[in-house]
């Protein structure tokens, strides 16, 4: 979508970029959205003008209808991948839990209804596909991770201190997370572990991301008496977001929403032990012990205490930061394109 409003093209890496006409959100100010309203007739102008052998959709949103709209009227194979959860986005509704429920499952109907009529469907884990199919989707889904690039995201070669003097941040131990600043990211719940990790270490939370929630968590570190030892970056461009992961000593997540999560891959791969909620597809890439710890959901108490273990035993934390990059490698960006071009060559027959 356009980060302007107005919809223009440009140039990213050697690749043409589309840009569609765009508004901004009235919930996520620093969030735009594309409107119904014209993009139908926009998507079929794109299409006419680059004439794709394969549809590849993201989302069953706005765009991806228009998308799927299109392509059947010119004939063009649909890949649709889904990322979907509808809980995470009903959690902000201010209703009884009942009807979130509600409101969720016509959710998931409506996006295998959609799904539906793409020619192959994938999703980025195993535990995604099931979640997908217990929801009420019936066809074929072919689990395709959406894959790490091991060259950009490795251990650091220098120490963390260089890497902590870039962002500003003082050299003390480091607990880092990045991501939306968002409720349902439980940001907060790393920041009600400091006290107590505090009383142990000179332990610091680095935070990279924007969201709603800052300012929430800006009061609430001030609450608790850990202003001074919770850094907020925001938003980080992409070029220094490795260094962020250089910056820590583990990294930390008690999101209750992940389908995959690529900022924990990128974290695994950057060598840093994990401490993460056991929760969604989180453990299917932290196995207790080896290369990190998973506490209850919800349980600051437990999540405070693996970070303690891992700050409190260098020689453990090595090894869980080789078993991390190990486990990583399994997610090479590299096999997952590899797949996606046998899928579509599979659908266009070459």
């Amino acid at each position: 979508m356009s980060d302007t409003g107005k919809p223009y093209r440009h140039d990213m890496d050697g690749v043409t970029v589309h840009r569609l006409r765009s508004r901004s959100v009235v919930v996520y100010p620093d969030q735009r959205a594309v409107l119904p309203g014209g993009t139908s007739t926009a998507v079929q102008r794109i299409f006419d003008e680059v004439k794709p052998d394969v549809a590849h959709l993201q989302s069953h949103f706005v765009v991806g209808r228009a998308c799927m709209r299109v392509a059947h009227r010119s004939g063009v194979p649909v890949v649709a991948t889904n990322h979907f959860m509808p809980e995470p986005l009903l959690f902000h509704v201010p209703v009884p839990q009942r009807v979130r429920d509600w409101a969720a499952t016509r959710a998931w109907h409506d996006a295998a209804r959609f799904f539906a009529r793409a020619d192959h469907v994938t999703t980025p884990t195993p535990l995604a596909a099931k979640t997908f199919a217990d929801r009420g989707f019936d066809g074929d889904i072919d689990a395709v991770s959406c894959g790490i690039d091991l060259t950009r995201f490795r251990p650091r070669d220098t120490d963390a201190a260089t890497a902590r003097a870039h962002f500003g941040l003082p050299d003390r131990a480091t607990v880092v997370f990045v991501g939306r600043l968002d409720q349902e990211k439980r940001i907060d719940q790393l920041i009600r572990a400091m006290p107590a990790l505090r009383r142990r270490h000179d332990v610091q939370l680095v935070v990279a991301g924007v969201g709603p929630a800052r300012e929430n968590l800006l009061a609430l570190a001030a609450d608790l008496g850990v202003s001074p030892y919770v850094r907020l970056l925001g938003f980080v461009p992409d070029e220094d977001l490795p260094r962020v992961y250089h910056t820590g000593d583990v990294f930390a997540i008690a999101s209750v929403a992940e389908l995959q999560s690529i900022v924990t891959l990128e974290a695994m791969s950057s060598g840093l032990p994990v401490v993460a909620a056991d929760a969604v597809a989180l453990p299917h890439l932290v196995t207790e012990g080896h290369n990190g710890h998973l506490f209850p959901p919800g349980d600051v108490d437990a999540l405070g205490r693996h970070i303690d273990r891992i700050l409190s035993d260098p020689a453990t934390a090595a090894a869980m930061s080789v078993a991390a990059r190990r486990m990583a490698s399994r997610h090479e960006i590299a096999a997952s394109l590899a797949r996606f071009e046998a899928i579509y060559d599979g659908l266009t027959g070459r």
